[in-house]
């Protein structure tokens, strides 16, 4: 029988198609994009999460109650879409809750910490279960490395160089998802930065789960083999990054070495994201921080010292169990008094087996939410107040990929987020601009320099 040739389109219409969708920080970004790179596209079609497709892949996270009810509501979204659809919840809510997430009607495969990296090994047949099958491990055994890095269809990548958390805060359930601190082998990174290069994008954005404590389990034991120091000093050789952000940094570990390196660095930008999570030295110590607020007022001064420019973001935590009004209140004027420049402000959430789950002095739901209104509205006046502080003065964009409403926005090194009128030849593009004014939407319009 002669054999019957179908075109590449109709080829790629018989192919299973798979969508992946990713809740939570940017290590989760980073490694679902590596999960993703597991499906070969002469196999599978890889197609939008708002699209019909055989198989959709969900990256949990576990930090907060509205991520539990994100993936519920996204279970639900895709079987809209395609009934038959097979639903994988993966990652560090599916760790932690696997039978919770498995009796979720339309939930077919949860796969946790380890196995998540393993997932193209688990999908032999994508029929529809009755039952969702589960394989997650013991936390203990979560203690090995999967490098990981995310090239999108945007300007930046996220590339993981660390993973777990050896601390043990009262409220985070992260150790418990992700197990203990490890790093990525100094080698694997510049490998991957280099890979991260050569596909033409201009920004890499590092992340892990406390990428300061880098260089503990690089080689399978608890002692460093690098330090952060050393990492940031080697990325910043390569000359083929234009940008290097660090997503975030612990106050105890961003030491003063650090600080002065990324002010005279070719390639690090001045912008830090620095955890807070309350203002108040009572919280800190209950919540079992390893800093107080006079260590955290110390680095941030410092960065301003030598870098006026410095993009601050903080997070923090409202309604924890025991703030009282006067200890939010601490919090409030620590901030608003401060050079941080935008915040991430968290609704203290109950997470199952975690110290402060038992705790008592419980805040109200009602005033939990009506402190953090009153932290997401200082937050809007201290990015104001910094967006204005840099009018008039040059610096360089990077432009992004997408297209908003007609505009095209972009970046400055210190954050600052500036828009123009939609130009395709502008994206993934460096250009030297003039803050000119912010805009009614928050935008900074500027002029080219160069």
């Amino acid at each position: 029988m002669e054999k019957i040739l179908q075109s590449p389109k109709a080829q790629a219409l018989a192919l299973p198609r798979v969508a992946f969708h990713t809740l939570g920080c940017k290590l989760n970004f980073s490694e679902t994009a590596t999960i993703a790179r597991d499906f070969d596209p002469k196999q599978y079609q890889r197609v939008d999460f708002d699209s019909p497709a055989e198989m959709y892949v969900i990256n949990t996270c576990s930090v907060t109650e509205n991520a539990d009810k994100r993936l519920k509501g996204l279970v639900k979204k895709v079987l809209r879409q395609n009934p038959e659809g097979f639903v994988a919840a993966i990652g560090c809510y599916a760790q932690l809750q696997p039978k919770e997430i498995a009796s979720l009607e339309g939930v077919d495969l949860v796969l946790g910490a380890t196995e998540k990296f393993k997932l193209i090994e688990y999908i032999q047949d994508l029929t529809k279960k009755e039952q969702g099958e589960v394989h997650s491990c013991e936390i203990e055994e979560a203690n090995f490395y999967e490098s990981s890095y995310s090239i999108s269809d945007r300007t930046r990548a996220f590339l993981k160089v660390q993973d777990g958390c050896d601390y043990k805060c009262t409220y985070c359930t992260i150790p418990k998802a992700r197990g203990i601190s490890r790093s990525d082998t100094l080698e694997s990174v510049l490998f991957n930065a280099q890979k991260i290069a050569d596909a033409g994008l201009k920004e890499i954005v590092l992340t892990g789960v406390n990428i300061g404590d880098y260089g503990k389990g690089e080689f399978g034991n608890k002692k460093h083999k690098h330090t952060f120091l050393e990492l940031i000093t080697a990325l910043d050789a390569l000359k083929s990054i234009h940008r290097i952000r660090i997503s975030s940094i612990e106050p105890n570990l961003l030491n003063t070495e650090i600080i002065s390196f990324v002010a005279q660095s070719k390639r690090f930008v001045p912008h830090f994201h620095i955890p807070l999570q309350s203002g108040s030295d009572k919280i800190l110590k209950s919540m079992k921080r390893r800093y107080l607020s006079s260590l955290y007022t110390e680095r941030i001064s410092q960065i301003k010292a030598i870098m006026p420019d410095a993009c601050i973001g903080a997070d923090v935590i409202v309604g924890y169990p025991g703030e009282t009004e006067e200890d939010f209140l601490d919090t409030y004027h620590f901030l608003s008094s401060s050079v941080v420049s935008y915040l991430h402000v968290f609704t203290y959430s109950e997470r199952p087996n975690t110290e402060a789950t038992d705790m008592d002095e419980i805040v109200p739901g009602a005033i939990r939410s009506k402190r953090s209104k009153m932290l997401r509205a200082l937050s809007v006046k201290k990015r104001r107040a910094f967006y204005e502080s840099q009018l008039g003065k040059t610096h360089t964009v990077l432009f992004e990929g997408e297209n908003k409403e007609g505009y095209i926005t972009g970046f400055t090194e210190n954050y600052v987020k500036v828009r123009t009128p939609w130009n395709p030849s502008l994206v993934n593009t460096l250009h030297t601009i003039r803050l000119e004014e912010i805009d009614g939407n928050g935008y900074v319009r500027f002029s080219f320099l160069g």
